[in-house]
């Protein structure tokens, strides 16, 4: 079945997707058609903030993918959760709001990303509708962490995003008034009434039609149909690190001989789709707590729990108006670094992973990892069915730096836990546990328990050497009418948190896109 043509068609209701879906159809004259494989974001717990614990593995709102067997791991599959429905991973994220460091985006144009510096992107970060909040509420432990930070001479920071991320403090959270911010409420909900936009949910995308080497439309599955839809002007990946290269590579667009090998006619033999791909690794170092101070102890608890939700549904305040992580540090814990090179999160909970139940005692994380790691993966499709998840392989730890980096965030951590503002509070620690001393002891535990701390990003970089997928424009080479906007754009992984860089490159994209229509070009 084939479907009215527009001018835009945009793949993926996410992060990015929303953004582009608002500001393309702001003009009147431009027809956007909102391709989103997920449902519409009608689930309470995205809403509330706590409520990520609630969507870490939920099958409707959460793609649940999986590495593959990591070489530098134990062989372990890394659980990679992926947000599914309106808002993407910005319903279902962790809500820290962190710009990164300008040197990463100077390190972009530096590259040849012409108009991607820091002073070029920065008004990007500024325009973004996403509400974001200061945290009002001090808990104890995090106000002991920040003391113990300065005992170690690490500054406090009252504004990670100010320009100096080095430092210890609170962080910013894309909340409004106790309720999640998402780039689904932010954007695309103030454009819903908009006659000229369609967004279409449960459809999920299986090719990019092309007439020659030009995008000329979708393929897409709904309700057990195949319909087609025709774009005029320009389709738009934003599907996101994982599946913009796979929708690619199904569509012939990627390493020649990948494609040959599943039987996919090629239509532009780009070498660098589904490559470069990097990711933050977090080790977990957890702690039991020598006071019932925690969130494990608010949960645990009938009465508590119920006076933490009452205060929610009254005021809009406490631990669920909050989420998680509420603070964090910046640092440089290997000596040759200029900027800091390892992030923390610290959550007022421990659990054995993050979305999991809590402990049964009082208990809090330290969260580390290393911001810059120079292991790179790949993502590749595994057969022509659109349907089956692609392969995709982080390689963490591969690299000398990555594994000294992880190591001397560990023992930062650990500095953090003797100081004398933060000991009084610390039983025991619990994981990776005291018998752990060595580099081959802490190691063994990160590829036993390191995780993901959900930013992959990098698989269509942007550039112009013979590995970049797209141009400073955002135009897949070697194409026509085709860009892609998400965080697989990145040629390096930023420092920090990657949802506020997703919505500033989508911003700075739909300038890209209007700049284009008006001069007739794409």
């Amino acid at each position: 079945m084939s479907a009215p043509g527009y001018d835009y068609v945009i793949v993926g209701g996410g992060t990015a997707g929303c953004v582009l879906a608002n500001r393309l159809s702001a003009d009147a004259r431009h027809r956007v058609l909102l391709l989103e494989a997920g449902p519409r974001d009608h689930y309470l717990w995205i809403h509330i903030p706590i409520g990520y614990g609630k969507t870490m593995f939920h099958p409707v709102y959460n793609w649940r993918f999986e590495t593959d067997p990591e070489p530098h791991m134990n062989g372990r599959r890394v659980y990679w959760p992926r947000g599914r429905g309106l808002g993407g991973s910005s319903s279902i994220n962790g809500l820290i709001y962190v710009r990164g460091q300008p040197e990463d985006y100077d390190s972009w144009e530096a590259l040849g990303n012409r108009g991607w510096g820091w002073q070029d992107v920065l008004p990007y970060f500024e325009r973004s509708q996403l509400a974001t909040s200061a945290i009002g509420e001090k808990h104890e432990l995090m106000e002991a962490i920040i003391r113990a930070g300065n005992e170690l001479g690490i500054p406090a920071n009252g504004d990670f995003n100010a320009g100096r991320q080095e430092g210890v403090g609170y962080y910013q959270l894309f909340t409004r008034k106790g309720w999640r911010s998402s780039s689904a409420t932010a954007y695309l909900r103030p454009a819903a009434g908009r006659p000229n936009l369609e967004v279409q949910c449960d459809a999920h995308a299986t090719r990019i039609l092309f007439e020659g080497t030009r995008a000329a439309g979708v393929r897409y599955r709904q309700g057990g149909a195949e319909r087609e839809v025709r774009a005029a002007r320009e389709v738009i990946l934003a599907a996101g690190a994982l599946q913009s290269p796979q929708l690619l590579q199904l569509s012939g667009v990627g390493p020649g001989e990948l494609l040959q090998q599943f039987g996919v006619p090629v239509v532009k033999d780009l070498a660098g789709v589904g490559e470069n791909l990097q990711d933050h690794l977090q080790l977990r170092l957890l702690y039991k707590c020598t006071r019932p101070i925690t969130t494990n102890d608010d949960l645990a608890s009938w009465w508590r729990s119920a006076a933490i939700g009452l205060r929610w549904l009254l005021w809009r305040k406490g631990p669920l108006a909050i989420g998680i992580n509420q603070g964090g540090l910046f640092a440089r814990a290997l000596p040759e670094s200029k900027t800091p090179d390892v992030q923390f999160h610290f959550a007022t909970l421990s659990a054995d992973m993050a979305g999991a139940k809590p402990h049964p005692w009082s208990g809090f994380t330290m969260s580390v990892c290393q911001l810059r790691p120079e292991s790179r993966g790949r993502v590749r499709i595994r057969s022509a069915d659109p349907l089956e998840p692609p392969s995709m392989q982080a390689n963490y730890l591969a690299t000398e730096l990555d594994r000294r980096c992880s190591l001397a965030g560990m023992r930062l951590a650990r500095s953090l836990a003797a100081t004398a503002a933060l000991r009084p509070y610390i039983a025991e620690e619990y994981r990776p546990g005291a018998p752990a001393q060595s580099d081959d002891a802490l190691l063994e535990f990160a590829r036993s328990y390191g995780a993901t701390i959900f930013h992959p990003s990098g698989t269509c970089k942007m550039g112009s050497d013979p590995m970049a997928v797209v141009d400073e424009r955002l135009r897949v080479h070697g194409t026509g009418g085709l860009r892609v906007v998400d965080c697989s754009i990145m040629p390096k992984l930023i420092s920090g948190n990657t949802a506020a860089a997703v919505v500033m490159i989508a911003e700075k994209a739909s300038d890209l896109l209007l700049e284009d229509s008006a001069l007739g070009r794409a």
